[in-house]
């Protein structure tokens, strides 16, 4: 069997997807998997030991650029590709797979796609609430029992990019290493104040541990505003990685790191996949649809009765979902996932 998946855009979607790849693999395990996305998920796609190759997909999100999207079925259409599975629910994603006429496409109902897809599936929410249901599914011929346990992510590491890393940002990893991830693509309503994360950085810094902060150029700000909580004394503990690194030095680095405390962010899936101990801290979402899935990690979420909202910004204007959700809380989760690791280290 030879699959051409359709990647998803989001980064903790497409570590997610490495689901479906798992389930394919299981029952073909000769299967050749090839992923079409966006160009800045192939440090991930390369990190997925399922997937034969990546290939950018060079149109942007919005954009239909009809002419563009024929070039690339053309292309396609020489691979031979038995079955097309679609991630995406949009009209424009089912294009590419209908012009390289590739004999199954396989996705759920989304825009019009009638005619597009010829193996369309109806999604029924309550029976799939999760994302990683919703992709493993996919594997499987329609209304099939899905596998239980669900496959779980799990990125690959380039261990000779770990010391290349390190050597170039300036980084040991002789003592134990905080990662924040204070960012969220989505909007506002999903960051924990920046305040609390520094409160956080603060105690672990005095407890002798290393803080790194992930994000992308975007969450500049607010990782700045994080390393201000910290004495300049201690600021020589704490680094701001935050639009410095690529995508797969930030992956490697994390591997690293002896705890994660992250929003509901595509960090935070990357965490996950590379099963560090993790706290996530969500508000505005729920972990009822697309929690972390590694074993040793710990949700922190108030479920106040305006939450989920689901919305980029708080519509109340009070964003308690997250402001009453204090540090001592990610603390107290810190020490229960690291255990002796957060007393006291001398240096």
């Amino acid at each position: 069997m030879k699959y051409l998946i359709v990647g998803p855009s989001w980064v903790g979607d497409m570590v997610m997807a490495q689901t479906l790849f798992i389930a394919l693999k299981r029952q073909h395990p000769e299967a050749i998997i090839d992923v079409l996305a966006p160009g800045w998920s192939r440090p991930i796609i390369e990190r997925m030991p399922e997937v034969h190759s990546g290939i950018d997909m060079p149109v942007g999100h919005g954009s239909l650029n009809l002419t563009l999207r024929r070039r690339i079925a053309r292309d396609l259409k020489a691979q031979r590709y038995d079955q097309a599975i679609l991630l995406p629910n949009s009209l424009k994603s089912a294009l590419i797979p209908w012009l390289a006429g590739i004999p199954v496409r396989t996705g759920w109902r989304g825009e019009m796609r009638y005619g597009l897809l010829n193996d369309l599936r109806v999604l029924d929410k309550a029976q799939y609430p999760l994302m990683v249901e919703r992709f493993v599914a996919l594997a499987y011929p329609e209304k099939s029992p899905l596998p239980s346990p669900l496959p779980k992510p799990a990125l690959s590491v380039d261990r000779h990019n770990v010391a290349r890393a390190l050597h170039r940002y300036q980084l040991s990893d002789d003592a134990p290493i905080l990662a924040l991830c204070p960012g969220a693509e989505f909007g506002p309503s999903k960051q924990w104040p920046a305040g609390y994360y520094g409160e956080v950085a603060l105690t672990m810094a005095q407890k002798g541990w290393q803080v790194w902060l992930f994000g992308s150029e975007k969450d500049r700000a607010v990782t700045h505003e994080i390393m201000g909580y910290l004495p300049v004394s201690l600021q020589k503990r704490c680094f701001n990685l935050a639009g410095q690194t690529t995508l797969a030095d930030a992956v490697d680095l994390m591997s690293l790191a002896h705890a994660v405390v992250s929003n509901d962010s595509g960090l935070m899936h990357i965490a996950a996949a590379l099963a560090r101990p993790l706290v996530a801290v969500y508000g505005s979402t729920t972990a009822a649809h697309t929690p972390p899935m590694n074993d040793n990690s710990e949700i922190l979420w108030l479920g106040l009765e305006c939450s989920p909202c689901f919305k980029r910004e708080c519509p109340l204007e009070h964003m308690n979902c997250m402001n009453q959700l204090g540090p001592e809380r990610v603390m107290d989760a810190l020490e229960r996932l690291s255990g002796e690791q957060t007393l006291e280290i001398q240096g």
